[in-house]
């Protein structure tokens, strides 16, 4: 990797001696440049909405631009916010910002050089985890390239990074019409191919500043941050898979209306009024187990060896998750702290990878590796599939549906499901510690449960 000078201050003296004024000598101090990205915070902006030209010589209203209840203003642009931060004098990681969460995407996963054909300086950013990556060219203090995501067919996104630039959406200070801090009940329209679907948001206005989430039945949108300007509010997120922008219209009677997209391939409106109690069906109760079909699998590992259920004893979690999704990451977080810090004594682990590529090909079996090493998994992991739910469907056909990742099993010794919670209330969402006490109860039960007193009657092990 070329190298990435730390700024010094280096001397360029020039003593000028005068014999007959006398000796005089004089310093100027230069300087010296980055030769590649300077340190400090960046803007970042993804452009999610295409912009053709549009021949339009009469001036007449463009069809999709009419009848629209909410009219967009960023025109599709994503910001967010990084700092580019040195570990040495050849070596930086990112550090991306989303309200209270802080990513780090570190040096190894950064290549920097010099495109000798095009004589620019080139940066490579990637996202292992998720199979995406940023490529661009930069020259003085902007960044332009394109973020890739590898699994979608030609899928590339403008992408813009401006240093010295703190701000996300505007530096602007318009005094709010509203403070939307609080609970709301969202009804997001869909797009051609859904019905519409219900949402809570959780927001917390301080000022212009604006953070939250939206918690859906499949899993929340995780860490969310914008402002309010006058009547509007603006939210995004940036994480390397997720590419969320959230816009709206504080209408005269409170409630909501705007647009939400994600990246380019996903677009529908959504609207919203406040309400404290507004919750979404429980967890517990989305996805059930057929009672004519015992759970039972076999699935094989990235090395190829078959690993079935009947060969696992003991209580277990069986994890049904996607390494593309981070939903997925927050619930293999929560699980690492709980097993280093709680004695689950016989529990075993299983996660079930439903990959974007399938399960017999070798950008999955790639994909599971990756992830294994990057978030220090130490249960086995077993390719079990497409993503696709119908697919996740067929491979578990003891489920009555597959309708999210993440989704866990609590199986007791003798196999028997006890539990399927659907989603993850992850921790940017009120209802995380819920989930954490509920979780623990389930567990506690599991391990507590004698094989042989399934009533729990026995002595616990």
């Amino acid at each position: 990797m070329p190298a990435f000078p730390r700024p010094s201050l280096a001397p360029a003296c020039t003593a000028l001696l005068f014999i007959l004024l006398g000796t005089a000598a004089s310093c100027v101090f230069v300087q010296e440049r980055y030769q590649f990205l300077p340190p400090g915070p960046y803007r970042g902006v993804l452009e999610l909405e295409y912009n053709p030209i549009v021949p339009n010589p009469k001036g007449a209203p463009i069809p999709e631009k009419v009848n629209m209840e909410f009219d967009e203003v960023t025109q599709g642009q994503l910001p967010f916010t990084f700092d580019v931060v040195y570990e040495n004098d050849s070596a930086f990681h990112l550090l991306i910002h989303n309200g209270a969460e802080e990513i780090m995407v570190p040096a190894k996963d950064i290549r920097a050089g010099r495109d000798q054909q095009a004589g620019r300086d080139t940066i490579r950013i990637d996202f292992p985890v998720y199979d995406t990556h940023i490529s661009a060219y930069h020259e003085e203090n902007v960044i332009e390239g394109v973020w890739v995501v590898h699994y979608r067919d030609n899928y590339r996104i403008p992408f813009k990074a401006y240093f010295g630039k703190g701000h996300r959406f505007t530096p602007l200070r318009k005094d709010p019409a509203a403070d939307v801090t609080g609970t709301w009940a969202v009804t997001f329209a869909g797009d051609a191919s859904e019905e519409p679907y219900p949402g809570v948001a959780e927001f917390v206005q301080d000022g212009n500043h604006l953070t939250g989430t939206f918690r859906t039945e499949t899993g929340d949108y995780r860490y969310l941050e914008g402002t309010v300007q006058l009547d509007k509010l603006y939210l995004s997120v940036f994480d390397g898979s997720h590419a969320f922008l959230f816009e709206a219209v504080i209408r005269e009677d409170g409630s909501l209306a705007g647009t939400f997209r994600s990246g380019r391939h996903y677009i529908t409106d959504w609207t919203a009024t406040p309400d404290a109690t507004a919750d979404l069906t429980s967890p517990d109760d989305l996805t059930q187990l057929r009672e004519d079909i015992p759970l039972a699998f076999a699935f094989p590992t990235v090395d190829g060896d078959t690993v079935r259920l009947a060969d696992i004893e003991g209580p277990k979690l069986i994890q049904l998750f996607g390494t593309w999704c981070p939903n997925c990451r927050d619930e293999t977080n929560f699980l690492q702290d709980y097993l280093a810090n709680h004695d689950t004594k016989d529990l075993q682990v299983v996660a079930l990878a439903f990959e974007r590529y399938g399960a017999d090909d070798d950008r999955s079996r790639a994909a599971v590796r990756r992830y294994q090493e990057n978030m220090g998994v130490d249960w086995p992991v077993l390719l079990a599939g497409s993503n696709d739910k119908n697919e996740a469907g067929r491979a578990l056909p003891m489920l009555t549906q597959v309708i999210s990742y993440p989704t866990m099993l609590f199986v007791d010794r003798d196999n028997r499901v006890t539990r399927i919670h659907t989603g993850f209330n992850g921790p940017a969402t009120s209802k995380y510690a819920e989930f954490a006490a509920s979780f623990d109860r389930s567990v506690q039960d599991l391990i507590s449960t004698d094989a042989a007193d399934p009533a729990g009657a026995g002595e616990s092990r």
